[in-house]
């Protein structure tokens, strides 16, 4: 089986409950069809850049699997078909970083960005 990282989108006017809904919802078509869901995370109501389907806003939802193929093409294909979900996004990943996702981290607790080089003098 391999990693994924999933992000979904759903539309605005659900409440939260009803979007924490939607992650029990694909955690268990996942499940169903032979993989495991590593870990969830609902990060909430956030801006989008531009409008989808006439929305500004989204719940946003992050799932971490370890599933076969045929278990997320299924579960992409249901997440289509449902009419709160407005995007999903699927990664297959090498391997799954430990803690919470960047979205759920503290500005303070980032790494910062030192690891870029020194920009020259401007000319």
């Amino acid at each position: 089986m391999s990693l994924y990282e999933h992000v979904m989108i759903a539309r605005q006017d659900l409440s939260n409950a009803q979007a924490e809904g939607l992650i029990e919802h694909f955690s268990t078509v996942i499940s169903d069809n032979g993989g495991n869901v590593l870990g969830t995370e609902y990060w909430g109501v956030k801006t989008m850049a531009y409008k989808i389907n006439k929305n500004r806003k989204g719940h946003y939802m992050f799932l971490r699997t370890d599933a076969p193929s045929a278990a997320i093409q299924e579960m992409e294909r249901l997440a289509r078909l449902h009419d709160d979900v407005m995007r999903v996004l699927s990664i297959k990943v090498e391997k799954h970083e430990d803690g919470p996702s960047v979205q759920m981290q503290k500005r303070d607790e980032r790494s910062e960005r030192g690891d870029r080089p020194e920009r020259g003098p401007r000319r």
